[in-house]
């Protein structure tokens, strides 16, 4: 429980403003994700105190929600009224909603695609492609291909199972198939009849030169001597690329650009190269392979992509795509750009890396709750809906951005809140004996919603006949608190001593557990490469494997455990 004195008496006044003013525009029903929304926005200075803070306002918007329900809205506007006035008038910011336009779009002919490389499953980061992508295309009544850049076996190899994860994660996201679905490594013949094209038309040619060599009469504007040669020999050296006679990195087929283009990195770029490296999909049938930029050029075009959103880090591959395309007499796609969005706890993981560390034991899997892969989070519980409008929120801008996965979870908590009932999850808990100075306790049986708002019908019943209770060990060390829906006590030499059940005062509200109702519980919570176990005693209470519950003062979870299991097992959404 969060204490007052840990805070200062103007950052307690905002969150009492702002837990009032929710309580007074939703009679009684304020939410404390949208009240720490407007204290954040006011405050930018708290961010980084977020979590603490978090606590704080779920105790006022309690205690606000509590005002309006007993005494009625009417006392909750008054209290407002005599401390900010101006809060009763708030004006709702208008906001940009959904995506822009797509420049030069039809509906109807609207054609996107999203490339992913199969060597594992889609990340939070490849959430965005699906996202934006498939967004359009409802727009749009358009189509989105999915296209598997699966032709580099050596660096970045494909993995068998890839392909059908991916497309189950694309329709967990999107909540049905992609409208094409393309392999390049089952296209394989498109590419290279299409570098014989190149060749034919003499606007490629085949540079046996070492890269440092090239590199060098590249940099200087100077063109490579097997630039000039005759159609027919460049034909005769792509034969022998083909059949194996020529070696891995003995030659290259290179695009003709100008050589005096400003950016060296565009000057006469390769399009296909030697690759001997056994494929997982087609084996060893092939022995020249396409370079991304070229397979893309010209799956776009066989595929007819009216729009291409990338990185801003592709620029470079737009620019030669543009000049291939232009050797081709074809016309580019329109051409959209994002800046890059860094997640500050998953800033540093990357597919390859991912693989190398479940390889090592490091991760159990690809769905181990520390990544950030769409199985992962999807395992953890996050809502496919409110992945896709985090996105689409944040839009398409060029400017990189650096955000807090607590930004998700915002999106997340406003989607499932409605869908999730309470449970009083105690850890280190303590077992108390309730006593009451009374003949007896009064209530023995107590109904608590199973949602604070009623948003779920029914209610959880309490039995308290055995009068022992659990509390946290922390909440056991104040001397007078209220049990949560029930009564106000202190605590004395192990004793719940009611005092009454009505409240008396703003004494610190805890959840707590009877006895009869408690089953052993243990709380899995990966926090960055690490994982924290917590345990404790849970609500025995409809626990079904799958449900995600929200845990009074901790957070939400997602259960893990079979229903009749003899532990529950619990793994950590977020708060």
């Amino acid at each position: 429980m969060v204490d007052d004195s840990e805070w200062s008496q103007d950052i307690l006044a905002i969150v009492r403003k702002y837990s009032l003013q929710n309580a007074v525009e939703y009679n009684g029903s304020g939410q404390p994700g949208s009240v720490l929304g407007r204290i954040l926005g006011e405050r930018t200075d708290l961010r980084n105190r977020a979590k603490e803070l978090k606590r704080l306002v779920e105790i006022e918007v309690e205690i606000a929600n509590t005002l309006a329900h007993e005494k009625g809205v009417d006392a909750a506007r008054k209290a407002l009224e005599e401390t900010n006035p101006e809060a009763l008038n708030r004006q709702k910011q208008a906001k940009r909603v959904g995506l822009k336009d797509l420049p030069n779009a039809e509906k109807g002919k609207v054609v996107l695609r999203f490339a992913p490389n199969p060597n594992g499953p889609l990340t939070l980061g490849h959430a965005r492609g699906v996202t934006i992508n498939s967004e359009y295309a409802n727009l749009y009544d358009g189509k989105v291909v999915l296209r598997f850049d699966d032709t580099d076996s050596k660096v970045k190899p494909p993995i068998k199972e890839a392909y059908e994860w991916i497309e189950s994660d694309y329709k967990w996201l999107t909540g049905k198939k992609p409208d094409i679905i393309v392999r390049a490594s089952e296209r394989m013949m498109i590419y290279l009849q299409y570098a014989v094209k190149m060749l034919e038309g003499n606007f490629g040619y085949v540079c046996k030169c070492s890269a440092a060599k090239f590199k060098k009469l590249r940099d200087n504007s100077l063109e490579c001597p097997c630039r000039n040669k005759e159609v027919q020999e460049n034909l005769s050296d792509w034969k022998m690329m083909e059949n194996g006679t020529l070696k891995e990195g003995e030659a290259v087929v290179r695009v003709k650009t100008s050589m005096d283009l400003p950016n060296p990195a565009l000057r006469d770029w390769p399009a296909l190269r030697i690759q001997h490296t056994l494929h997982p999909m087609v084996g060893d049938k092939y022995k020249v392979w396409p370079l991304l930029d070229f397979q893309s050029a010209i799956e776009d075009h066989e595929q007819g992509v009216t729009h291409i959103i990338r990185g801003k880090d592709l620029m470079d591959s737009t620019r030669k795509q543009t000049l291939l395309y232009a050797h081709f007499q074809w016309d580019y796609p329109e051409t959209l750009y994002w800046g890059r969005v860094k997640i500050h706890e998953f800033g540093r993981f990357s597919t390859s890396g991912m693989r190398k560390d479940i390889e090592e034991g490091n991760f159990t899997d690809w769905d181990d709750p520390r990544l950030p892969t769409i199985r992962a989070l999807q395992r953890r519980g996050f809502n496919s809906d409110a992945m896709r409008a985090f996105w689409i929120d944040l839009g398409l801008t060029q400017k990189d951005i650096s955000v807090s996965l607590q930004t998700i979870e915002a999106f997340n908590s406003s989607k499932i809140d409605e869908m999730c009932e309470r449970r009083s999850f105690v850890r280190n808990p303590e077992l108390l004996e309730l006593k009451t100075s009374e003949k007896g306790i009064n209530n023995q049986e107590i109904s608590i919603n199973r949602h604070p708002m009623n948003l779920i019908e029914g209610a959880r019943v309490w039995n308290i006949d055995d009068k022992r209770i659990y509390l946290e060990k922390v909440d056991v060390e104040k001397e007078n608190i209220r049990l949560k829906d029930y009564a106000d006590i202190e605590i004395k030499d192990s004793n719940a001593i009611i005092q009454s059940y009505e409240r008396l005062d703003r004494r610190p509200i805890v959840h707590w557990l009877p006895f009869s109702m408690a089953k052993k519980a243990i709380l899995t919570i990966p926090q960055g490469n690490d994982i924290i176990i917590q345990e404790g005693m849970m609500e025995n209470f409809e626990i079904i494997k799958g449900n995600i519950v929200q845990l009074e003062r901790v957070g939400y979870a997602i259960i893990e455990s079979e229903n009749n299991s003899d532990i529950i097992k619990l793994l950590w959404l977020h708060g």
